[in-house]
């Protein structure tokens, strides 16, 4: 599962881009926790702290515990808004979960075993159709990642998602077997391979 996250909150009295601006300055970021069933709460956190989880890497389908007023709030990052210039975070969206919902998270594709695969042994080439899959699972059991064994595959196969073990409770969003990769043929064995294609047909 995803690590779970955990961010410390103040309540934010005022909207507007006023309200936000000010906050800004004083170095916090402005954001919003909604769903559940429940009033909007406006909030703001600290953006040192923020941009430290942004740059994890898997803070968009991490479960974030905000702490404010002393309650902790489990929430899933929905979006998150930067400056056009200075690439910094200037807004984030997160929507409240409960143990039980259910939510859509993008979550990366890692591929193992690529010593023992026989097409990239030859010298073929992992062509990766997909980096992430959109999962739908309960929100305590969001995957950090989806391991997918290449060790099986040759030259000109694809690998499908359902090579890929999902947790308990998860489905993927698109209902096919979609392709994560193909592996490919290297330019020397490719030409080789039209050389000797040639060749047959010649002697026809």
């Amino acid at each position: 599962m995803s690590d779970v996250l955990s961010l410390p909150a103040e309540a934010r009295d005022r909207a507007g881009k006023g309200a936000s601006r000010a906050v800004r300055r004083e170095g916090r970021v402005p954001a919003v926790i909604y769903g559940g069933k429940e009033p909007a709460q406006t909030i703001h956190v600290e953006e040192k702290l923020l941009v430290k989880q942004l740059s994890s890497g898997h803070f968009m389908n991490s479960v974030v515990e905000i702490l404010l007023d002393g309650k902790k709030h489990r929430a899933l990052p929905r979006d998150v808004q930067f400056h056009v210039i200075t690439d910094r975070p200037i807004h984030v969206d997160f929507l409240r979960i409960t143990k039980d919902s259910l939510v859509s998270v993008e979550v990366p594709v890692k591929f193992i075993n690529e010593e023992t695969s026989p097409g990239l042994k030859r010298g073929g080439v992992l062509n990766i159709v997909r980096h992430e899959v959109e999962l739908k699972c309960p929100a305590d059991k969001i995957p950090e990642e989806l391991l997918c064994d290449v060790s099986a595959f040759d030259v000109g196969d694809s690998i499908h998602i359902s090579v890929v073990k999902l947790p308990d409770g998860a489905s993927t969003v698109i209902d096919r077997d979609f392709t994560l990769a193909t592996i490919v043929a290297p330019s020397g064995l490719r030409s080789a391979e039209d050389a000797a294609d040639a060749e047959g047909e010649a002697a026809a």
